[in-house]
Order: C-alpha cells, then structure tokens, then sequence
C-alpha cells in the first residue's frame, strides 16, 4: 500500500526566481534521507508530496523533522474532490484521533485552491464536519477550542489529514554553499554546525586530536557527535587531524599565557588550508564572546587575523543555555557532556591572556620554529570518515 505524506514548505516560497533550485534541492534531500527506501517526491503549487510503500510512520516522520526547508508535514489521504470521497478520508482521519483517545470535540478546516468547485471553504467544511458528526456517536463540534482537527485541501485532487508535526524550518542543505566545522567534543560546535546547515550550508568537519593526552574514548566521543549531526547536514566528512606535536612545540615555544590563543590560531590556519582543498568557502566555529579567555573580541581578533576565510560563528550572541536547549533539541548534549577532555582544556593556561596585543601575539606567533612545517604534516597525517545522512530504521 502506498502512503502518502503532505510536506509544507516556509522561506522557499519568497526565492522568486531561484525557487526552482531551492524547491529541486530539497525534493533531493528528502529522497536522499529516506534512501535506499523507494520514493516518490512531487511538487505543486507550494505543498510537496511523498510517497512511499511499506515504511512505518514513525520512521518516516523521524526522517522528515531532520529535512531542513521543511516546516510541517503530515500523512494525509488524497481522493476525488467529491462530497462521498472526501466524507470517507474524514472519517478515517477522525477514527484514528479517537482511537488515539486525544478526545471527542472535533472541527473541519477547508482551504479551497480550486475556485470552481460549488461550496466555499465554510460550505465544505459544515458539509463534511455534518456527515462525521452523524456517522460518529458521542462526537461534539467545537470549532474554538477542539480536541482535533481535519484538515480538507482542495487542490487538483482532494487531501484530507489531522495533526500537522513540526518541519525544522530553514533552508534546504546544499543551497547556501559549504563550510569546514571546527567539531570538538563540546556541547557548543555540533550546535553550531546545526545552525549553519539550518541556513543551507553544507559541512566537513574536522577535529584536532592530542594522544597520548586526549584518549581514543574523547575520539570516539567526536565520531558520535558527527553521526548524530550528519542527519541534520546532509551527510558529514570527518577529518581527524594528529595535533600533538603542533600543541607541544607552541607549549615550549610562547608565553603560558597565550598558549591557548596560539593553538586556535594553529587549528584555524590547518582548517583553513583543508577547506581550501575542498572547496569550502568558510569556516564554523562553536565560539560565543566571551564565554572563555580566547572567546574574548581581543583574542578573536587575534584568531580571525590569521586566516583570510570568513569565520561563522552562529553562537556568537548567544549564552550557554540557549546553546544546551538546542543541544539537546537535536539529542546532542548527553554524548557532549561525556567526561572525555579536548586538547583546548587539557592545555589550557591556568591564567589565560584575555586582551592580547595583537601586534605583539602575531609576533610571538612568528617566533614559534617550524610551525609551518609541523602543521603541514599534520594535515597530511588527518583520517578521514563519513558518516552518511540517515536515520536508523527499528
């Protein structure tokens, strides 16, 4: 049996002439998150269509609340635009509520596309809300307060569905270009890699690991957090970059307090020659002004000085507990949260610069020997790993 699913889109619908482009974008992301399921994605006339065979509905709808672009969805029932067809998906729909046990006081809503149809959107919905009412004992009409709705869409066929879930909203992926994640194992990056792809960015990831100071679980911990975002992504491209030796020759080489400013510099520049490679146009970080010693304007100024890439920082204006609340909104935060430390806080200065000089750090910078050279080799020493956009099927 085929099901039919009812997609709602938002922003697409203002691109005006690029909403062709958008509109195939997201057809594809849908295809592709369901995939290697069979599907059949069709648009008209602002709604999108999904059709697929023998996929439990919870499964589908997990797959489609990570669809950006999406702003609601629903399984819905198509028929003739006839009163008898119509009466009969209303009455499926309105069984189904009931079943659920989500209460008896109902209404119909009508939005009436086609204008050469006899009754106006009222007339349809008393029409139809008439016939339930007298086909189901113990029902109440209550059009301002109901416990369910059924919703009636007159296009060139009938859609007759209840309860609309929540679409994540944005923009489809691969719409707005790509960018390199700086993904630690914080709570901050994999949010901002969310925000950035909610926007249309696609993403590769690349995270810094320092053994034998960070451990294989803190690795392991970031693969986690890459399999849990590449949903949301479109997919993700983890590199892991070896950073020990870079982080110990700056550790020897600069003042204590700076330690921290000069490895993010050191991580900005590798990411940004990776990104280069790859085509990526900017770069994504987790950072929030002021949270921490090298989050402040001086220091970032300091960072963003050594790399000519725009830098994306999503979370720029936000405190930590918007940051958590959508952390765990995409199931994120108990994997971030996992006691496993980075190589920024193992290394981090007991009394961190908070204003550098950014003449006088750019010159100690200059002073750190074979900088340059230990950061190519770490480049050419990082793994890769992609981690695919799916959701896992019960």
């Amino acid at each position: 049996m085929t099901d039919l699913y009812l997609i709602k889109i938002g922003e697409i619908t203002l691109k005006k002439g690029n909403r062709a482009l958008f509109e195939r974008q997201l057809r594809n992301n849908i295809k592709k998150m369901l995939r290697p399921h069979p599907t059949r994605v069709t648009n008209r006339s602002g709604r999108f269509y999904l059709e697929c065979e023998d996929l439990e509905e919870e499964y589908v709808s997990a797959c489609l609340s990570k669809v950006f672009g999406i702003v609601g969805y629903t399984r819905s029932y198509s028929c003739a635009k006839e009163l008898d067809a119509l009466e009969e998906k209303a009455l499926l729909v309105a069984r189904q509520n009931i079943d659920a046990g989500v209460g008896m006081k109902f209404k119909i809503e009508t939005r009436r596309i086609d204008k050469s149809l006899p009754l106006d959107n009222y007339g349809y919905s008393a029409e139809i809300g008439g016939r339930v009412f007298e086909k189901i004992p113990g029902l109440t009409v209550d059009v301002k307060n109901p416990d369910w709705i059924i919703h009636i869409e007159l296009r060139e066929k009938g859609y007759v569905y209840g309860y609309t879930h929540k679409g994540p909203g944005g923009l489809p992926v691969h719409t707005g270009g790509k960018g390199m994640l700086l993904l630690s194992g914080g709570i901050d990056s994999p949010v901002a890699g969310y925000l950035m792809s909610k926007r249309g960015m696609s993403l590769d990831a690349v995270y810094f690991h320092t053994p034998p100071y960070t451990s294989p679980e803190s690795l392991e911990k970031v693969k986690d957090l890459a399999r849990i975002i590449a949903p949301w992504t479109g997919g993700l491209t983890l590199y892991t970059v070896p950073f020990t030796d870079v982080q110990v020759q700056i550790n020897r080489s600069v003042r204590p307090e700076t330690t921290t400013l000069h490895s993010r510099a050191a991580m900005m520049k590798i990411a940004q020659s990776m990104a280069h490679k790859r085509k990526d146009l900017a770069l994504i970080t987790g950072e929030a002004l002021s949270q921490v010693a090298s989050q402040t304007l001086e220091s970032l100024a300091y960072t963003n000085s050594q790399v000519d890439l725009p830098v994306f920082r999503p979370l720029i204006g936000m405190d930590k507990e918007e940051t958590i609340l959508i952390s765990r909104k995409i199931k994120a935060f108990e994997t971030s949260t996992q006691p496993y430390d980075d190589c920024c806080s193992l290394f981090s200065p007991e009394h961190p610069e908070v204003k550098p000089d950014l003449k006088k750090t750019r010159e100690d910078w200059d002073g750190i020997e074979d900088i340059g050279k230990l950061m190519a080799q770490a480049e050419a020493q990082a793994e890769k790993c992609y981690f695919p956009a799916e959701v896992e099927k019960d």
